[in-house]
C-alpha cells in the first residue's frame, strides 16, 4: 500500500471511498438519501479540485494497486497557536483492520508538524465507537464535546487533541460582546474559513458553555451560524463551509 498526495485523478476514488465508508459507519442511523446528499455536497468534483489546490491542505490517499482505499484531508490553521485540523479520515470497509488509518494519520501529522503546528485536532461523533477508539489509541486526548444536528436528529460530537509540539493551554482572551456579555475567545480552537480562522467563544473559562465564534479577520463577535453549521461574519463576510459530521470513519 502506498500513501501519497492526492491528485485530481483520485477524485472518483475519493468519492467512492467516502460513500462506502459513510454507509458502513452510519447506515444504521442515517438514511441513504442523507448520506448521498452529504457526499454530493462535500465531494463534488469542483469542490474537490479546490480542496486539492488549497495551499493549507494536507490531502493524502492510501492506494492499493493504484486504487484509492482511504484518504485523509487535513488543514493548517494559523492563529495564536497554529493548529492542524483533521477534517476527514476515511477508510474503505474492505481495507479496514490493516493499519491504513494509522498510516494515513501518521503521514498527515508529519506533514502538519513540518508546517509548524504544535497541536492537532480531530472531531468524531460519539456514536462512531471505532472512530473514538481510534483517536484514543493514537495518543489523542478528549478535550471537549458539543451537540450537532444531522438530519433533524441530535448527535454528540467529541473533539480529540494531540500536543506533539508541547503542552499547556494557550491564553484565552476575554472580550465583551455587543450585548455586554463577557466571553472568552479560545485561540486554540480555530476553524479555517475564507479570509481567516473563526475561533470558538465561551461564556466561562472552563469552556463548558458555548457562546459562538469570533472572526479572526476583523475580530468581530457578530458571527451567524445556520442550521447546516455554516458560519459567516456579519461584519466582513468571512465564511466557513458547512461542518462535516466527523473526522474518522474507520
Amino acid at each position: 500500500m502506498e500513501i501519497r498526495t492526492a491528485t485530481t485523478d483520485d477524485v472518483v476514488g475519493i468519492r467512492e471511498v467516502a460513500r462506502a465508508s459513510l454507509d458502513a459507519s452510519y447506515g444504521h442511523v442515517l438514511s441513504a438519501d442523507l448520506i448521498d446528499d452529504a457526499v454530493e455536497s462535500w465531494y463534488d468534483a469542483d469542490g474537490l479540485a479546490d480542496d486539492l489546490a488549497d495551499d493549507d491542505a494536507v490531502f493524502l490517499v492510501a492506494a492499493d494497486d493504484g486504487d484509492a482505499v482511504g484518504f485523509v484531508q487535513a488543514y493548517y490553521v494559523d492563529g495564536e497557536r497554529p493548529t492542524g485540523t483533521i477534517d476527514w479520515l476515511h477508510v474503505a470497509p474492505d481495507a479496514r483492520g490493516r493499519g491504513t488509518g494509522t498510516d494515513l494519520l501518521g503521514r498527515a501529522e508529519t506533514d502538519l508538524l513540518d508546517r509548524g503546528v504544535d497541536r492537532i485536532e480531530g472531531r468524531v461523533l460519539v456514536a462512531n465507537e471505532s472512530g473514538t477508539g481510534f483517536y484514543e489509541e493514537e495518543g489523542f486526548e478528549r478535550t471537549r464535546e458539543r451537540e450537532v444536528d444531522i438530519g433533524g436528529e441530535a448527535f454528540r460530537e467529541r473533539t480529540y487533541t494531540k500536543l506533539p509540539g508541547g503542552d499547556g493551554r494557550p491564553a484565552t482572551e476575554t472580550r465583551t460582546g455587543d450585548d455586554g456579555t463577557t466571553v472568552y475567545v479560545a485561540y486554540d480552537e480555530g476553524q479555517r474559513a475564507s479570509l481567516a480562522p473563526f475561533y470558538a467563544t465561551y461564556l466561562d473559562t472552563d469552556r463548558t458553555e458555548r457562546y459562538g465564534y469570533a472572526c479572526g479577520n476583523c475580530e468581530s463577535l457578530t458571527v451567524s451560524v445556520d442550521s447546516m453549521d455554516r458560519v459567516q461574519c456579519e461584519s466582513c463576510d468571512n465564511r466557513r463551509k458547512p461542518t462535516r459530521w466527523d473526522a474518522a470513519y474507520l
